[in-house]
């Protein structure tokens, strides 16, 4: 975004599928949570040191990186906006479960809302189907969405399927699936159900770039 750049629930290190990224390429101005499990604030404290980035994040999680020596991290809650030169940013309902790995709560689970520009972005992080996604739309129409696909502890690819429907968006990224056993995907076929219902569905291979 105007040679800014925008990191979301950093899992590198943890993550065989990401074995070729080095850490010390990765970089970004600007760093949001949406919860606290390991899969998504795993590489966090190391990205906020070598990168400086401004961080959001949930109350708790802010209070979590603080004690471990984070700083610029802006603590907002579910239904909070803020504006980051000039992009929106508001904080939004997941359900699903969050805490740190070792056990402290970590909040409430949630995604965001991103206007930027002209686009507008939903980021859903880990969570379920349900009917309020709906409402998002009725803000501002959503031009894309980034969506877990993966099933068993998200909503899976027919709940995906769903969401989009609801927030009308006929541009889909999806996420967390293929990084556990539990959750790898038939992507040919994922990408098939969505193509059948008008909507496209991004798989990104790590490390590639797609402009949106």
């Amino acid at each position: 975004m105007d040679g800014k750049s925008m990191l979301f629930d950093p899992f590198i290190r943890g993550n065989s599928l990401a074995s070729g990224v080095k850490m010390s390429d990765v970089d970004c101005d600007v760093l949001l949570i949406s919860h606290a499990h390991s899969d998504h604030v795993g590489d966090a404290l190391e990205i906020i040191e070598q990168c400086e980035p401004k961080v959001y994040a949930i109350w708790e999680i802010c209070q979590w990186l603080g004690k471990h020596g984070a700083e610029n991290c802006h603590p907002m809650n579910i239904g909070g906006s803020v504006n980051h030169e000039g992009i929106g940013i508001q904080l939004v309902k997941a359900e699903h479960s969050s805490s740190f790995e070792d056990g402290t709560y970590g909040g409430l689970a949630g995604g965001y809302i991103l206007n930027i520009g002209d686009k507008t972005l939903y980021y859903a992080g880990d969570t379920a189907l349900f009917s309020d996604m709906g409402l998002y739309k009725n803000r501002k129409s959503i031009d894309v969405a980034f969506l877990p696909i993966g099933g068993n502890f998200t909503m899976d690819i027919k709940d995906a399927l769903a969401c989009a429907l609801l927030l009308d968006v006929k541009t889909v990224f999806g996420m967390h699936y293929d990084t556990f056993g539990y959750i790898v995907i038939d992507k040919d076929a994922a990408v098939e159900l969505f193509a059948q219902n008008g909507i496209e569905l991004i798989l990104m291979e790590i490390g590639s770039n797609k402009k949106i």
